[in-house]
């Protein structure tokens, strides 16, 4: 048999041929893919976020009627109105019966009371000592709150444990403003209270004949009190001063008779 022997100047040929497609194709797979570079991972679906629903507060109005208190203590105006907005009752009554405007009237908390007013409390409603914020602002000469409860209906006719309206302890105090205010608010005049005696009586009896009594009794006098009514003992209003001495009280009854 007859073997076919290549030429020997074609091997070298062949070879490079082959040696030059490795290359190209080393080439090519090195544009395709870097070296050590992986294949990028395929986008991951994003979660859909679902916003959270967020039930709403259940009003707390016991909560909010002990904080009213807490606040009305405090002399915080700002903290009283939080609790009147989340629903504090606002004529609840708490230690000795109290209302927060009654609470914020005995202790003197004129812009909390006047506050309370405003949002609607009831001026009228007294405590266990038969005491409201008008009747105790009388008493006391805390003449804003009695202006202020008089402006929210205030009942001028109310009367305080001793059966006495707010006009008998402002004149009993000689308080010659808050009597002017009581006066013109049309509180009687001569009421008598359980102990006999009327505004212009305490003023003589349980005054001390000061500059500012004697205003007190002109007052009364000029606005219609009677200055001959007797007390509960059948004393006259002269009488009751000229034994204590109060003559210049006296020299004014009698300008009146």
């Amino acid at each position: 048999m007859r073997l076919f022997h290549e030429p020997a100047d074609r091997r070298p040929r062949r070879a490079l041929i082959a040696a030059a497609a490795l290359s190209a194709l080393a080439l090519l797979a090195g544009c395709a893919a870097p070296s050590g570079a992986s294949a990028p991972a395929p986008p991951t679906a994003q979660k859909e976020r679902v916003p959270m629903s967020r039930e709403p507060a259940t009003p707390d109005p016991a909560a909010a009627t002990d904080a009213l208190f807490a606040a009305v203590a405090a002399n915080d105006r700002a903290a009283v109105d939080r609790a009147l907005a989340a629903g504090a009752e606002i004529d609840a009554r708490g230690d000795q019966g109290r209302t927060p405007l009654v609470a914020a009237t005995k202790a003197h908390r004129t812009e909390v009371a006047i506050a309370l007013l405003d949002a609607g409390a009831d001026p009228n409603l007294q405590d266990d000592m038969l005491d409201s914020a008008f009747l105790y602002a009388g008493a006391e000469g805390l003449d804003d709150i009695l202006r202020a409860t008089i402006a929210h209906g205030a009942d001028t006719t109310a009367t305080n444990r001793y059966g006495g309206t707010a006009l008998i302890p402002a004149s009993e105090h000689g308080r010659v403003t808050t009597v002017q205010i009581l006066i013109e608010a049309g509180v009687h005049l001569d009421h008598v209270n359980s102990l006999g005696w009327t505004a212009l009586h305490e003023a003589i009896v349980l005054g001390s004949g000061s500059p500012e009594q004697l205003l007190v009794v002109r007052q009364l006098l000029d606005a219609g009190a009677s200055p001959t009514l007797p007390d509960g003992n059948g004393t006259p209003p002269r009488e009751l001063a000229a034994a204590r001495g109060y003559d210049d009280i006296v020299a004014e009854l009698d300008a009146h008779l």
